[in-house]
């Protein structure tokens, strides 16, 4: 009877045990990624969601029969690069952003959108282009240009898509995921971001 009650114990605990270990390993990650080493787990995923962004978009151009080969791997890697380098600006600018403004009613989360859209986002995308031009051995006047060609539209496309995903962002998440929230976000957006900044490049 007591060994009975011993096994029917062990089969008990044992799964709980493991629940336990298993929750207490997501902890310690999430506090490893997202407290200890927030700036880095912003910047890697910056640019890791940035690059299945583009990956996305080739995917659409090798079936469009727009791309020679499968992938271009420098194009991707340059959009590593330039993710990656983005993501301590985004790191930096949201905690500051919540220091100045740190209330979530409607009225401080209106002003955070707005600043959003009329500082965060052409910053971001000036250096989205004047970054990836300076990768590609572009000029300072080729790479404004360029600019001035595709920037109503990436804006245009900016103002209709990052208002309700900041919404979101700005009401009910903490500080420490506001980043990669954003990131997974802008896998999404990146996929229009790399057709405006490859459509019209030769395909190699």
């Amino acid at each position: 009877m007591l060994s009975a009650k011993c096994i029917w114990f062990h089969k008990v605990i044992t799964p709980l045990r493991s629940q336990h270990r298993a929750k207490s390993t997501f902890n310690r990650g999430v506090h490893f990624f997202f407290k200890k080493n927030l700036l880095l787990t912003n910047s890697i995923t910056s640019g890791g969601f940035m690059v299945l962004g583009d990956l996305i978009q080739q995917e659409i151009e090798i079936h469009a029969n727009l791309l020679p080969s499968r992938y271009d791997w420098s194009r991707t890697a340059r959009m590593f690069i330039i993710g990656t380098l983005m993501g301590p600006l985004h790191h930096f600018y949201y905690i500051y952003l919540d220091k100045i403004l740190p209330h979530t009613d409607l009225k401080t989360v209106g002003k955070k959108i707005l600043n959003d859209q009329l500082l965060a986002s052409p910053a971001t995308i000036l250096c989205f282009f004047y970054g990836l031009g300076f990768l590609e051995g572009k000029t300072m006047k080729q790479s404004t240009d360029e600019i001035k060609d595709k920037f109503a539209l990436v804006y245009l496309g900016d103002c209709l898509f990052w208002p309700p995903i900041q919404f979101v962002n700005f009401c009910y998440l903490p500080t420490q995921y506001r980043v990669f929230y954003i990131n997974f976000a802008t896998m999404i957006y990146n996929v229009f971001l790399s057709f405006m900044k490859h459509f019209d490049q030769p395909k190699i």
